[in-house]
């Protein structure tokens, strides 16, 4: 039994010294061989290869044996600063004796405590080949201390997953579809609010427009104030002319007025019915057509009596001039309403119906000027007026070459239009009719040759502008007459009265129904004395005098009733 206050140590009696220090600086004691010390290992994990003399256990004597002690490599996770230190010892046994071998280090000089180096870093294993060395060699040739151990040689420390290109890769997936999506929805959030300031904008507009066009209920717009909208379409500038178109072949003339309202950038062709009645010099009523083949001296005044316009020039133009001027042009597109049949006498084309009909000089002159039997003087006007407008879209824009066409076609004008003023007309309302800013109506006429109430409103105030404002500066005003007596004679006496006082006259022609008393009405606060000397030449009361709306073109208006009594 060991005495634990003396145990027994079968090594005591033999000598023991200090042979090294282990890798943690502790010192390591045992017998001191014969042979000479084996260098200190360099790092913990090195190998090294050592010889140690032993027995072997069948007991046939002492045998030297070459043995290699080696020290295994731990993994780096336990080696850095958890592994104790293990002794490597050598064995070899016979039944009578047992020696341990315990590598022998040169036994350095103890430093102190404070003194003492830290304790090497084992260094990290390096694949065959790098380096030098094959496994289980020492590296000696290296020196401990010129190495450098830096923390990205160890195997346990892993890089960071965000410097891992999967994952930057996979970040940058994400980012960018959470960008597209963003700027999908916000794309999608523009197109909405775009949406809805255009729909806003319209509807506005919409109302606005209703609004001024007086059409919304409870509420009156600017534009359904009658007398204001006369007054605007009154101040607007104005540039006409009137066209006679004479049928050289078949006899008979088409009347017509081309109106460039230089305002509204629009253009239009008032088509004149022959029926028309307008005042000759004498004072004598006639009507238009018989005017013009007359000579048309003076009727371009009366229309302007008539009309309340300022018309600037006659444009005389005779049916081989029209034919001369489509030619010109290089032939014209209609969209004929009827056929017109070949004429082997006049030497006129056939025309074929239907719609963008490619007419020549020749067959736009008989298209213009055909009316069928039985049809009225409206339907030929109407045919008129798409020749002329085709023709307008056809006319150069620039005025000096419109007019070296006009010039070409070797028209005779009147003295009041030059071809360069004429070329320069007809320019501008080609360009208006080219984009569609065009329209084309027939002035409305009654069986007497007065103007309707529907061509008053409409045609004439706006479209002509005609007004008395328009008449000639310093002119007496225009008086228009309706009778309502139904007695002839009456109306013929009350004409006679007001051109003899010196007063234009309008003839209104008769009225519906006949009305028992007479009335006189004005539109200007201004007309309203002279209205009152109106009533008193025809010797009317003061109190037949009103302000309200003309249904003539006039200044005044005199509806002749049953009370007038002829002087």
């Amino acid at each position: 039994m060991n005495d634990r206050q003396d145990p027994y140590d079968p090594y005591a009696a033999q000598e023991q010294q200090l042979v090294g220090y282990d890798a943690y600086g502790r010192p390591v004691y045992g017998q001191a061989p014969a042979q000479p010390a084996q260098p200190a290992p360099q790092q913990y994990g090195q190998q090294y290869e050592q010889q140690q003399y032993g027995y072997d256990y069948q007991g046939y004597g002492q045998q030297p044996q070459q043995q290699q002690q080696y020290y295994p490599q731990q993994p780096a996770a336990q080696e850095y600063g958890q592994q104790e230190y293990t002794q490597a010892q050598g064995y070899g046994y016979d039944t009578q004796q047992t020696q341990q071998w315990i590598p022998q280090q040169t036994a350095p000089e103890a430093p102190a405590a404070a003194e003492r180096p830290a304790a090497q870093v084992p260094e990290p294993r390096r694949p065959d080949g790098e380096g030098g060395g094959a496994r289980g060699e020492a590296h000696d040739d290296e020196p401990a201390a010129d190495r450098d151990y830096r923390t990205e040689m160890f195997a346990f420390i892993d890089q960071p997953d965000e410097d891992s290109e999967d994952v930057i890769d996979w970040l940058k997936f994400t980012e960018s579809r959470t960008e597209r999506r963003e700027e999908a929805r916000r794309r999608g959030r523009n197109r909405v609010v775009a949406l809805i300031v255009v729909l806003a904008l319209f509807l506005v507009g919409g109302l606005g427009y209703l609004w001024y066009a007086g059409k919304l209920p409870f509420l009156d717009g600017p534009g359904d104030k009658k007398s204001g909208a006369t007054a605007d379409a009154g101040a607007q500038k104005r540039d006409m002319i009137v066209v006679h178109l004479h049928n050289t072949k078949k006899g008979g003339t088409s009347s017509a007025l081309l109106v460039d309202n230089v305002t509204t950038k629009q253009g239009a062709t008032v088509l004149l019915p022959n029926t028309l009645a307008i005042t000759g010099q004498d004072g004598t009523a006639t009507g238009l057509g018989k005017s013009v083949e007359d000579g048309g001296l003076g009727t371009r005044e009366a229309l302007d009596s008539v009309l309340g316009t300022h018309i600037g020039g006659t444009w005389r133009l005779d049916t081989p001039f029209l034919e001369n001027l489509v030619e010109l042009v290089g032939g014209i597109e209609v969209d004929t309403d009827t056929a017109v049949p070949a004429d082997d006498a006049a030497k006129t084309p056939a025309v074929a119906q239907g719609q963008k009909q490619s007419l020549s000089g020749p067959m736009a002159v008989a298209y213009a000027t055909f009316r069928g039997q039985g049809e009225p003087e409206a339907k030929q006007l109407e045919r008129l007026g798409k020749v002329l407008q085709a023709v307008l879209r056809k006319v150069p824009s620039d005025p000096k070459t419109a007019a070296v066409t006009v010039e070409s076609i070797g028209q005779i004008l009147d003295p009041a239009l030059n071809a360069q003023t004429l070329g320069a007309l007809l320019s501008r309302l080609g360009a208006h009719a080219k984009v569609g800013a065009y329209r084309t109506d027939v002035l409305g006429v009654k069986a007497d040759g007065a103007l309707t109430d529907d061509a008053n409103k409409t045609v004439v105030k706006e479209v002509l502008g005609g007004s008395g404002a328009a008449a000639q500066p310093g002119a007496a005003p225009r008086v228009g007459l309706k009778d309502a007596t139904g007695d002839e004679k009456t109306q013929i006496a009350a004409k006679a009265a007001l051109v003899n006082s010196g007063y234009t006259f309008v003839d209104g022609g008769k009225a519906d129904k006949t009305a028992a008393g007479s009335q006189i009405t004005y539109q200007d606060d201004a007309q309203r004395d002279r209205a009152i000397e109106v009533a008193k030449t025809l010797g009317l009361p003061e109190t037949a005098v009103k302000k309200g709306e003309n249904t003539v073109n006039a200044d005044i208006v005199v509806t002749l009733g049953k009370d007038y009594k002829a002087s």
